[in-house]
């Protein structure tokens, strides 16, 4: 059964004016560069009748047409156990967990490692809330490669009420990270807008037209190569304390794909960026009440940690 493709057509607004056709049909339709350019490339991509190359350029008026892509499948749930998730509390409306590295919140198009999710499903819970199937209850999410808390409405009400929370910045989310150098001033704010890199799809980056992210953070302890902060994040950017501390030029230590020194890394015996999630405060969508809880480090940061503490003695 053949389907129409569907087409969906503008005029390019003025303040594009010059801009190449990738980079027009990522602002006007949410593409990441690199898909824009796929369908460029593909032919799918016309300007006033005409077919379009990614780096023409456009201007403001021009009428411009786009083959959509096809929708991906959707994506199913896997219930399956995920090895070192910890749940620390559990009731009618949450459930907290420890996410270990090397798991994502939920299932995602290319992704098919563990999830919280999947570990939740294979463990016997019962997330009934809005929102796409395949993230159920998932109000906030940590990446891949970090470490830490998080909490998973598992009623309606409690989604709703989280999902406030997390927008209106009335959480507490706190993070530990070990970072190369000193940071100058040692306690600070960098409030930098955050967006997608535009060489790189899968890395995020400082950029004028990002959205704005604010990360406080605080020295807990200096060592000869590396600095320990307590970092709380007042907005919640994809990879937002990993750019922002790379953009300072003090790197998350293990973080390669933001600028980490590969060595220091393979001597701490580190395969990911040293960040914990450690502290998570948020108002009980039951009754209101403010509830806190805490994470120690996992096994390789703390193994880092050390090393990095004996070195400086």
């Amino acid at each position: 059964m053949s389907t129409i493709p569907e087409i969906r057509a503008l005029p390019v607004p003025d303040g594009l004016e010059g801009e190449r056709v990738d980079a027009a049909i990522a602002r006007m339709f949410g593409f990441s560069r690199t898909k824009a350019a796929e369908l460029a490339a593909a032919g799918k991509v016309q300007l006033d009748g005409a077919a379009a190359g990614k780096s023409d350029r456009v201007t403001g008026g021009a009428w411009l047409e786009v083959e959509m892509p096809a929708a991906p499948a959707p994506v199913q749930i896997v219930a399956e156990p995920v090895e070192g998730m910890e749940i620390i509390h559990d009731d009618d409306d949450i459930v907290v967990i420890v996410k270990p590295v090397g798991v994502a919140a939920h299932p995602s198009p290319g992704w098919t490692g563990p999830t919280v999710i999947g570990g939740l499903a294979a463990a016997g819970y019962r997330i009934s809330t809005s929102g796409a199937a395949e993230r159920q209850g998932i109000v906030h999410r940590l990446d891949v490669g970090t470490s830490g808390l998080m909490v998973v409405a598992k009623s309606e009400r409690a989604y709703s009420h989280l999902k406030h929370q997390f927008r209106e910045r009335i959480t507490d989310k706190r993070y530990h990270a070990l970072v190369q150098g000193h940071p100058d001033p040692m306690s600070g704010t960098i409030d930098a807008p955050i967006g997608r890199h535009p060489n790189h799809d899968y890395k995020w980056a400082v950029i004028a037209d990002g959205k704005a992210s604010v990360t406080h953070y605080d020295l807990i302890e200096a060592f000869r190569a590396a600095s320990l902060l307590d970092i709380k994040l007042e907005t919640g950017r994809t990879h937002q304390i990993r750019v922002h501390m790379s953009a300072h030029r003090h790197p998350c230590v293990g973080d390669m794909t933001y600028g980490a020194d590969p060595t220091l890394a393979k001597r701490l015996k580190l395969t990911r960026q040293w960040l914990h999630a450690v502290r998570l405060g948020f108002e009980h969508p039951s009754d209101g009440r403010w509830v806190e809880f805490e994470s120690e480090y996992p096994e390789d940061l703390r193994y880092a940690l050390d090393r990095v503490r004996a070195e400086s003695a």
